[in-house]
């Protein structure tokens, strides 16, 4: 046919549904409409059908009767959604023979991320005062609002929240697995109850000062920022969309109950229209520097997700970064443009890939 492929590298369970058109929330539409827009045929993958030697790979092509494998000469530009740390002997493998991955490694500590965010003298004002773990009890002789959140983990797993109330008296508030809502016990200061320590102690966590976000009738929100690299290689914004956290919650992660809403709306109820469109575009702005920062060290960074806080006083604060961003949330606010921008523009930096290394492409 000689359209240039691009691969779309899936975890093995998401893949197995592409022929079901099961493949949770990623749209596979949305990626069959954007990489037609230039030229090129998305070929869905697993990392154990590419064969390196062969440079042959097994892979879900769309035809007449819906999704088939076939076998495909490996797709020299992939867009990588599946989660792999940087340490995966895998996609090491995979990057000695096909460099042009991008989006790599996306699974990145909250610790590592703010470290390398801290070394910027410009961006140190907007990050959230932070510790391990074990600078929890001079934390809390400090900040009376304190947030304790896994280094690692996505969509508000684990995350908990220490509120003081008194001398040595505390709240902890956390999501009960077993009732899935979330649940308050008082805590004394000088003795932490063993089920906290031990939780604690399980896996690396952080603290940090809680940020008092903006919020709409009572309830806190953040904004969500879509950073990615489109055609040109350049970094650009696709879009924002605001989390308002579920009544009574304090994470807006939408699968923990938080709601998406289109960020002119939430920023408009919190703020005036001229503060609020001064903040959009002081978040887009920041957004846009942390991305350069992060892709100093991060190689093959090119789609991301940025939380940004804003405090009632219009303060930007940095969240957290997502490496593998969850775009539906823009689908569930009523973006239907922007979720599908946010899936062209990652085939437009796919494109220019290819062109700018023709040598190398393949076709189909």
């Amino acid at each position: 046919m000689g359209h240039k492929l691009v691969g779309i590298l899936l975890n093995a369970d998401m893949h197995r549904g592409v022929p079901r058109l099961k493949t949770g929330q990623e749209s596979l539409s949305n990626y069959e409409e954007a990489a037609a827009a230039y030229g090129l045929v998305p070929c869905f993958l697993k990392l154990a059908d590419i064969d390196t030697e062969t440079g042959f790979s097994a892979a879900y092509i769309k035809g007449v009767n819906g999704y088939k494998s076939v076998v495909v000469p490996t797709p020299a530009v992939i867009h990588n959604r599946a989660i792999y740390s940087k340490n995966s002997p895998g996609m090491q493998r995979l990057l000695k023979h096909y460099p042009l991955i991008f989006n790599t490694c996306n699974r990145y500590g909250k610790d590592e991320i703010h470290q390398l965010l801290e070394k910027n003298t410009e961006l140190r004002e907007y990050l959230p005062v932070t510790t391990r773990v074990s600078g929890l009890k001079e934390m809390m002789n400090l900040y009376p609002d304190l947030i304790l959140k896994p280094c690692r983990g996505s969509i508000g797993n684990g995350v908990m929240r220490l509120v003081r109330k008194g001398a040595q008296r505390w709240t902890l508030s956390y999501l009960s697995p077993s009732m899935q809502r979330w649940r308050s016990i008082p805590v004394n200061q000088a003795a932490l109850p063993q089920a906290l320590r031990a939780r604690l102690t399980s896996v690396p966590y952080l603290v940090q000062e809680r940020i008092p976000l903006a919020e709409i009738g009572g309830r806190p929100f953040d904004l969500r920022v879509t950073v990615q690299r489109g055609w040109g290689g350049d970094w650009q914004v696709t879009g924002l969309f605001a989390k308002l956290a579920a009544p009574g919650g304090f994470v807006s992660n939408i699968a923990r109950g938080g709601e998406a809403l289109s960020s002119s709306l939430a920023l408009e109820k919190a703020f005036s229209r001229s503060t609020a469109a001064h903040i959009r575009m002081s978040v887009e702005i920041l957004s846009l520097a942390i991305a350069r920062c992060l892709e100093q060290d991060l190689p093959g960074l090119a789609d991301i997700g940025l939380d940004i806080g804003i405090t009632k006083d219009g303060r930007l604060f940095f969240i957290e970064c997502n490496g593998r961003d969850q775009r539906y949330g823009f689908h569930k606010a009523g973006l239907t443009e922007i979720w599908k921008d946010s899936y062209r523009r990652p085939m437009g930096y796919a494109r220019f890939l290819i062109e700018t290394n023709s040598t190398v492409y393949n076709s189909y």
